[in-house]
């Protein structure tokens, strides 16, 4: 070693707040598994957390029985993929076309607006890429925008946006497909091209060309996105022939009458007046309230970025107390109307009971360990939000109070309780997010609040 000798530093300690050599021995002295533990540790090794978990005191609360119940029927399936806010939406809108048709059972087609859903989807993106072009790589919103692609996630707002654009049809019409219900491969695939057309944009903007040309560059681009959906999807029709069977009674020997199927004649609609004719209600009607204690209560909030449809609304909500959105869900259910809401069905649902409880997983017993977290403090620290949705069909009553509610579900008949779920009201409080109600269920005043010029809320308050 040539020149002078370095010089001999001194031993740094222990960064601050690190875990050190007596912390560690500290924590060591204070857990000694006695006979107790020991039981535990030789039952959570062989075993699944949530069925050791699971109350048993809890699960026997459900007695099956609702006082009402909104009358519709079947179970819809999402399968694998994310479209529970596309059917939680159209599970609003099927129980009117059955009984507007007399029909025992009706589905729309969910890949019809699901091409087109994709469709906006990628439109948007490469909205998004031309719009935020020369946006600095680190920014937050480019990030969000070059993370959510053209996913399979959606909201009501989505849904609402789609129906009034595009119609719907029953899904005989439009059969479902593998890609349909299994979306994994092709929305990576989908998500690689629209890179690629991005990419396009961004060279030829990087060489100085207007934004004109960079919008004939993402037109050619929507053509290939177009037959890519095609291939996958089907080809929406612009137009069907549809015919249904619907039950009558017919009289005969038997006083009771007999159920007799009758065949109607074949008749010509489009995706909009299929909508209008079976459904025919005014989308624009419904409206979101949310629960979420982060925010001040009794305000109008905005989604900013919160569109599938470039030209849609974003997505806006009045924030409220539980117990007032709790007596609009019960107005609306008392009506016969089903509700879209949305959920963290991460906690304390056992998809094999259908149960919705909140503790219903005792894991504080099990590990004799507290977690004990409010809502509002679980908002605070960015813990899941709502990731599914679902319908609220109907509730049981005690002495005019909700005891439980009774939720339409989107993962087919062989889970839950033949596809449907039992909530219960502490549940209610601790993990429903939003719900969508017509206008006729909400007090006037909550109305007043939607005209009252909204708090933006950044792309990310969601994220």
């Amino acid at each position: 070693m040539t020149g002078k000798a370095s010089a001999k530093r001194k031993p740094a300690g222990p960064a601050k707040g690190s875990l050190s050599g007596p912390v560690l021995a500290r924590l060591r002295a204070s857990f000694d598994m006695n006979e107790a533990d020991r039981a535990r540790f030789n039952a959570i090794a062989h075993s699944d957390l949530s069925q050791l978990a699971l109350s048993h005191e809890l699960k026997a609360k459900d007695d099956g029985h609702f006082s009402h119940r909104v009358t519709t029927k079947g179970i819809t399936n999402q399968k694998a993929a994310g479209l529970c806010w596309l059917h939680a939406s159209l599970n609003l809108l099927r129980p009117r076309v059955m009984s507007k048709l007399g029909l025992e059972n009706f589905e729309f087609s969910t890949a019809y607006l699901q091409f087109w859903d994709l469709l906006e989807k990628a439109n948007r993106y490469l909205e998004g890429v031309i719009t935020l072009r020369k946006t600095d790589p680190l920014d937050r919103t480019w990030k969000i925008l070059n993370q959510w692609i053209a996913g399979d996630g959606g909201w009501w707002g989505y849904a609402k946006a789609l129906i009034e654009k595009y119609g719907l049809v029953p899904a005989s019409v439009m059969p479902e497909t593998k890609n349909n219900k299994d979306t994994r491969v092709m929305s990576q695939v989908l998500a690689e091209l629209l890179r690629a057309k991005a990419t396009d944009i961004l060279r030829e903007s990087d060489r100085g060309s207007k934004e004109t040309l960079l919008r004939k560059i993402k037109e050619g681009a929507m053509e290939d996105v177009f037959r890519f959906l095609s291939l996958n999807l089907g080809v929406p029709p612009s137009e069907f022939e549809w015919r249904h069977e619907k039950q009558n009674k017919a009289k005969g020997n038997d006083k009771k009458g007999v159920k007799q199927d009758r065949l109607t004649a074949l008749k010509k609609y489009t995706p909009q007046s299929f909508f209008q004719q079976t459904v025919g209600l005014e989308l624009s009607d419904y409206h979101c309230l949310f629960h979420a204690p982060d925010r001040p209560f009794g305000k109008h909030y905005l989604f900013e970025e919160q569109y599938c449809t470039v030209g849609a609304d974003e997505m806006d909500f009045v924030n409220l107390e539980i117990d007032a959105i709790k007596k609009i869900c019960l107005k609306a259910i008392l009506a016969d109307e089903p509700i879209p809401f949305g959920v963290d069905m991460g906690i304390d649902q056992s998809t094999k009971h259908g149960l919705m409880e909140h503790k219903l997983f005792d894991y504080e017993s099990l590990f004799g360990i507290k977690m004990d977290l409010t809502k509002a403090e679980r908002k605070r620290l960015c813990a899941p939000r709502a990731g599914h949705m679902m319908a609220i069909i109907g509730v049981d009553l005690k002495k005019s109070v909700p005891q439980k509610w009774l939720i339409e579900n989107s993962w087919g008949d062989d889970k839950g309780q033949k596809g449907l779920w039992t909530l219960f009201d502490s549940w209610f409080d601790e993990h429903v997010d939003h719900v969508i109600v017509h206008k006729r269920h909400i007090p006037a005043r909550t109305l007043r609040i939607f005209k009252e010029k909204p708090v933006r809320l950044p792309v990310w308050y969601w994220d």
